[in-house]
This record gives C-alpha cells, structure tokens and sequence, in this order.
C-alpha cells in the first residue's frame, strides 16, 4: 500500500474489499474488472471479475478515470457556513468526480496561520468524502503588507503545498519576489490571482462592446495581462513555481506560450465557465454571470480551448465559488462574483472535447486529474489506472444525460451558471482510497 508521502494524517483506506465489473479505463479496450484491496488497485483484467469481494459495482461498460483534483475552489468555511460548508463542499465535490480540492484561503478568519489550516484539514478527513487541501494566503490577512509563514504551514498538520492571496493579486512587486525566494526555499507553489487593481476599480464586466452597450464599467484584458507578463519574469529571474489563476485572455495564453518556450516555471489554469461562456450573457443583468475575472469574449473562449489542447493551459480548474441568492439577485454591479463548478465540471469538458471527437478521456484524465497533481506535488492522486495504484477513482457513465438544476445539487449555495443546460455525462461513481464517496450519482453517507 502507497504511504502517501508528506501528505497530512489522511482518513483510513477502505477496510473492505471492491470490484467494479464491465469497466474501461481511459475509455479504451475492452471491458475488464477492477479489484481494490486496502485501499489500492490489486487487480485488472477480465478475469478479475471471477474474484470475491465485498462490495460489487456494475460499471456497465462506462469509462473509469483517475479521481479528479481541482486546485481551486472555495468552501467558505470557517466564516461563510450560510453559504457552502466543507460537508457540503466534500459532497459537491464527490458528486463531481473529485478525490482532492484545494480550497482558498479568503476565508474569515483568513487561512494565514496553522491552527486554521489544520482545523480545515482535520474536519474534511473526519467527513472521509474528498480530500480537502487547504491553501495558505501569501500576505497576512490577505492585505498584501507582509508575508505569512510558509514554513510553519507546510509543515503543519495539514502540510499545506500551496499559497495565494486569490480574490486579491499580490500587486507590490517587491513583496512579491519575496515571496517567491521565500517559497523556492520551502519548495510550495504561490498560486496569483492575476489583476492590477488600478485597472479594474469598479469594473464589473469584460472591457468590450457589450459592456460599453449596457452600461457597465469595464475589465481590460491588459489588468490581467500585464500581471501574468511581471510575474512569468519574477519566475525566470528568482526560480520559485508560479501558478496563474483562472486564465481568461488570448493574451494570457500568448503571454503562457512565451514563458514556458523560455522553460520557465510558470503553470496555468482555466475554469469551465471560462472556455464555455462569454460576456454575452450580461444582456439579461444576471448577477450570477458576474465573475472574476469577467466572462470575455469568444475569441479569448476559443484561444484558451486551444491552449488547454497544446499544454500552454495546464489544467481545468472550476474556482468554485458559492454565494447566497441574497448576493446574487441584486443589480448586477452589486452581484458578487462567482459560479458554482465542481458537479458540473466534468460534463462541460466531456462536451467540449471529447463528445465531438477531438480528445479522447486520456486528455481529460490529463487537465482534470494528472496535471494538477502534478503541480501541486500531491502525493496519491492523479496516478495512472494500474495494479499497485492507490485507488482514488470516478466512473464516468456516458450514457446518462442530465439537466443542471441548482435544486439538485449537494452544495449549499444555487448560483448555478448552467441553470437548465443538458449535460451529456455524469459522474456514477467516486472512490477515495477505495471506499465509494458517490454511488449512482448521489454522495454517500458516512458512518
């Protein structure tokens, strides 16, 4: 069994034994039978399916993926509990596909010490639904004057990997290469939230014509832009690993393309909303189409698909953001920004790349599972479908189509951007060390 190095004290593997039948990794071959022992893969192959076990899945020919991670979401807690509770998050979260979740640290109090990460850590392994890795801030109280101690909290209980002020850019220059020499020493990645906020006050939409036609103040590509352009320089200069939050640009993805041809150690998320939606869905003054950064416009929709397919965009990440109806069913400029992600991510990538042919599930298993593990350097998630493997697992039912309906969902909150849109594929099945979180379709209870 996998030890899981420098992980945090994780909740125990499974005790019992599981076999999924008439199943296809990666969505490729043949059917074969998976057995997991001990919380890891003992067996593939069609044979298997002649083993006993305790528990016996049907995966009715449907495809079986690497648990997913998502490097960015928020669950509100400790602070907003109205609005998104780390239960509810772990279930929203396993309901989507996902064994591992970084959670933000602009909560209140904000995650800037140890004791709150590891309050966050400790709850979400009692729960025994997700991996809940909390993410330290880069500045105190996210207020960008001083740095928090980022070896005391990666050394904490909770061994938190990495740091970011998101909801805020780490804008001072100089407290920012700071932070990068401090966390090339500590080896943790500093995740920025790329916005120069002398260019965004009071903006509440894309800098654009449809802005412009509805009165709403404007968002330049440049504020993310120019960000991305400093920080990729800080990178090359001081060596530490910068992530971009929730890329939204074509120039970003220029910007992206450049720095990692000069080997920079520079990596980049997109959010799905970001690769599916576009700044014309402001004509209705929604509040739960405000974002940030703002939806664009198809051009930069269409840019970042290509990146995601060529490797300059790292990964999807949903930046899952849950906010009461109180705050979103108000004028628009006073919405706040943020959309629900984790249960309908999956689908929305299945659509766009794999429903049509273009990529196949390993892409999915790549940008959804692998890549992020591999930034975050977590230990036991993203692994490859094979014997010896810990068994963190989604079964993907491609079959099943569903309508996104907020009232169906395990989280808390129901700013759903997907209100009433068909999805073509659903999560049946996630398994965490191998003990099954979601069973058709629904979070499972723990004991």
């Amino acid at each position: 069994m996998s030890n899981y190095p420098e992980t945090g004290r994780l909740s125990a593997p499974a005790d019992t034994t599981l076999r999924i039948d008439n199943i296809r990794p990666y969505g490729e071959g043949d059917p074969v039978s998976v057995l997991i022992e001990d919380g890891c893969i003992a067996a593939i192959g069609p044979e298997v399916a002649e083993q006993s076990a305790d528990d016996v899945i049907d995966g009715q020919g449907n495809v079986l993926l690497p648990g997913l991670v998502d490097m960015h979401v928020h669950l509100r807690e400790p602070g907003r509990e109205d609005t998104e509770t780390i239960a509810t998050g772990s279930a929203a979260a396993a309901k989507g596909g996902f064994t591992a979740v970084f959670t933000m640290a602009n909560t209140n109090p904000v995650t800037d010490q140890p004791v709150i990460a590891e309050s966050v850590w400790a709850k979400a392994q009692a729960l025994g639904l997700c991996d809940v890795h909390p993410v330290g801030s880069i500045t105190k109280g996210l207020a960008g004057k001083e740095l928090t101690e980022f070896g005391m909290m990666a050394r904490s209980d909770a061994k938190v990997r990495m740091f970011s002020d998101d909801g805020k850019c780490v804008d001072d220059p100089r407290l920012m290469r700071r932070a990068i020499e401090y966390s090339r020493g500590m080896d943790v990645l500093l995740a920025q939230h790329c916005e120069e906020p002398r260019l965004t006050e009071g903006a509440v939409a894309h800098e654009g014509e449809t802005a412009a036609r509805l009165g709403l103040r404007g968002w330049p590509r440049v504020a993310e832009e120019s960000i991305v352009a400093r920080d990729a320089l800080m990178a090359r200069d001081y060596g530490g690993r910068i992530h971009i939050c929730h890329a939204s640009t074509e120039g970003t993805v220029e910007l992206l393309r450049w720095a990692k041809g000069q080997d920079i150690p520079l990596s980049a998320e997109v959010t799905p909303h970001h690769l599916i939606l576009t700044d014309s869905r402001l004509e209705t003054f929604d509040g739960v189409n405000r974002v940030n950064p703002p939806l664009r416009e198809e051009r930069d929709t269409l840019a970042l698909r290509q990146a995601l397919i060529d490797g300059v965009v790292d990964c999807v990440a949903t930046d899952h953001a849950p906010h009461s109806s109180e705050e979103k069913c108000c004028e628009f400029d006073q919405a706040r920004p943020g959309m629900l992600g984790l249960e309908t991510s999956l689908a929305i990538i299945a659509d766009l790349f794999v429903i049509n042919g273009d990529q196949d599930w390993r892409f999915v298993a790549k940008v959804m599972s692998e890549r992020p593990a591999e930034i975050t350097k977590l230990p036991g998630h993203g692994r490859p479908i094979a014997e010896g493997e810990p068994a963190n697992l989604c079964v993907v039912d491609t079959n099943a189509s569903w309508t996104a309906e907020a009232k169906e969902m395990a989280s808390k909150s129901e700013n759903n951007p997907y209100e009433g849109m068909s999805m073509p594929v659903r999560v049946s099945t996630t398994i965490l060390r191998g003990k099954v979180t979601c069973r058709d379709g629904n979070p499972v209870t723990t004991d």
